[in-house]
């Protein structure tokens, strides 16, 4: 990461061999926080991500998620724009400097549709599934596995379409599990890094002989489906209300009651949230299966609860 970085006293960071304008704090997370700054040279918006590094280890994560934005230039996956390690004393920052995206995340959206009362409409919600599995789709071709999709990863622009954000639980797709020590590794790991909400069923008991693959990011596209629907994630309240999340995603999915939506959107949202990942579609499928949806007539209105 050998890229030259300096604070000056006016407010200003240089990285990559541009200066920008520290404006204000956009979010803020355990080990991470997100300002947004201005290119003094081009008068463009970005989001300066720093990553605290504590050791070696979390500096390695740090250089993980660099390297897999490295592996993409795709109108769904946020690009990396310039990076650099910084040193603190005995501890570092990863800065990642990337595109800001006006629209904010797809969950800030759901979470004004419901203030308002109102759902998403499906032409919109086929809009940006499409967007979302277009994005699965250049990850999944590639051999990796996002591991953390959720509305929160997911950023709306300006004409709706969706970027996928926030690599660093990326990893390979494929996760052959020979022994129970390999299994308890994968497991701990999953607890770690992909959000207990949206994490699949196999990361919770992992069994000692199994194969893990990028069908993980099915359930959680399935998740993410069902939280534009109906304005959360199907295991938001179970998680929050303190209850079991692993053995509810043992269960069937249940739907609340609904007309708002066609029985082949629904039938959809059941292919992905199967509990057994082998009879979960592939990507490739899903994206057939959504050009044979045939959206909701334009003009149609956001639906009052």
């Amino acid at each position: 990461m050998g890229q030259t970085l300096c604070v000056c006293s006016r407010g200003t960071v240089s990285l990559g061999g541009a200066r920008y304008l520290l404006l204000h704090r956009l979010a803020e997370g355990g080990f991470s926080y997100v300002d947004l700054v201005e290119g003094l040279r081009d008068g463009r918006f970005y989001a300066l991500k720093r990553i605290l590094c504590h050791d070696k280890e979390d500096r390695q994560a740090a250089l993980h998620e660099v390297e897999m934005h490295g592996l993409f230039d795709h109108p769904n996956i946020l690009r990396l724009v310039a990076h650099c390690m910084v040193e603190k004393g005995a501890k570092h920052e990863a800065w990642l400097l990337l595109p800001y995206v006006k629209g904010g995340t797809l969950w800030r959206e759901v979470e004004a549709l419901r203030e308002k009362g109102t759902f998403m409409p499906e032409q919109r919600i086929l809009l940006i599934l499409h967007g979302i599995c277009r994005g699965l789709q250049a990850i999944h071709s590639k051999g990796y596995a996002h591991r953390d999709l959720k509305p929160t990863n997911v950023l709306l622009d300006e004409d709706d379409q969706p970027v996928l954000m926030d690599l660093g639980s990326m990893n390979q797709a494929r996760i052959e599990v020979s022994n129970s020590r390999e299994a308890m590794a994968v497991q701990d790991w999953a607890a770690q890094r992909c959000t207990i909400s949206y994490r699949a069923p196999e990361l919770f008991t992992v069994p000692s002989q199994c194969v893990i693959d990028e069908r993980t990011d099915i359930w959680s596209l399935g998740c993410v489906l069902y939280c534009m629907m109906f304005g959360e994630g199907p295991y938001d309240a179970i998680f929050q209300k303190g209850d079991s999340v692993a053995l509810a995603v043992q269960n069937p999915l249940t739907l609340p009651s609904t007309t708002r939506y066609s029985a082949a959107l629904q039938r959809l949202l059941f292919s992905m949230m199967t509990v057994n990942p082998q009879e979960r579609p592939s990507i490739n499928e899903i994206l057939h299966q959504l050009e044979g949806l045939q959206p909701a007539p334009v003009g149609q209105d956001t639906t009052q609860i």
